[in-house]
């Protein structure tokens, strides 16, 4: 049996939906992590030591030093984080190629789907320096939509791609921010439940709490706005 402890990664964190996922994921297989925190308020994603591992200055990030070969592997974009972790560990992304493309498409659900549509009804709904009725009702409608896909997949089932896997880690994230999207859970039986479910494991708590209190109030810090929403690409 291998006993060798693992080698910590780092991973580059900020308390976003985005930065749970992977605090959740590292949570749940016991992996060893130093953490590096990146302050999106504060325009620390722009800074070239981090662009030199997330090109597209969005957060999270992590570095493997025991990556393949055992040579060190920076990732970026939390979906491929996830993806890179689960089959190096071989957990929680399914068993056989039927379960695992049912994991990699409700993966790609959350990342081309849920995320963009939530981020952008945040956006209007919280951060949008003006009131736009037509981009509110345009995101909050499409997150309704979404929210009923992902409820009638659940109606007879407690996951949503066969055993929990790293599809379920990287929805609830999004999904359980549903009141700032300006949702009704009680449209959403199946996917209440579903939340209260993934809500209690103890990974998840201790993932989504990971400096839970660095996260502060964009809505209300207008030098964090021009920093999050007017930087513009050199």
């Amino acid at each position: 049996m291998n006993t060798t402890t693992p080698t910590p990664l780092t991973l580059h964190y900020w308390p976003t939906p985005n930065g749970w996922k992977i605090a959740i994921l590292l949570e749940e297989l016991g992996l060893p992590y130093n953490l590096k925190m990146v302050d999106i308020g504060k325009g620390e994603q722009f800074e070239p030591d981090f662009l030199a591992i997330a090109p597209n200055n969005r957060m999270p990030a992590i570095v493997d030093n025991d990556g393949p070969d055992g040579e060190p592997i920076s990732v970026f974009e939390s979906g491929a984080i996830m993806q890179y972790l689960a089959r190096k560990h071989g957990q929680f992304y399914g068993e056989g190629p039927r379960e695992q493309v049912e994991v990699e498409q409700w993966l790609m659900w959350q990342m081309g789907g849920l995320g963009p549509m939530a981020g952008q009804a945040h956006h209007f709904l919280h951060y949008s320096p003006e009131e736009v009725p037509y981009g509110e009702k345009r995101y909050t409608d499409e997150v309704n939509r979404l929210y009923g896909v992902l409820n009638r997949r659940l109606a007879e089932r407690d996951y949503v791609a066969g055993p929990y896997s790293i599809a379920d880690m990287a929805i609830w994230p999004w999904a359980v921010l549903w009141k700032r999207q300006d949702q009704d859970i009680a449209q959403f039986p199946h996917m209440q439940a579903w939340l209260k479910r993934i809500g209690e494991r103890p990974a998840v708590i201790k993932g989504k709490a990971l400096s839970e209190e660095s996260r502060g109030d964009i809505g209300t810090d207008k030098e964090a706005q021009k920093i999050l929403f007017g930087q513009k690409a050199t």
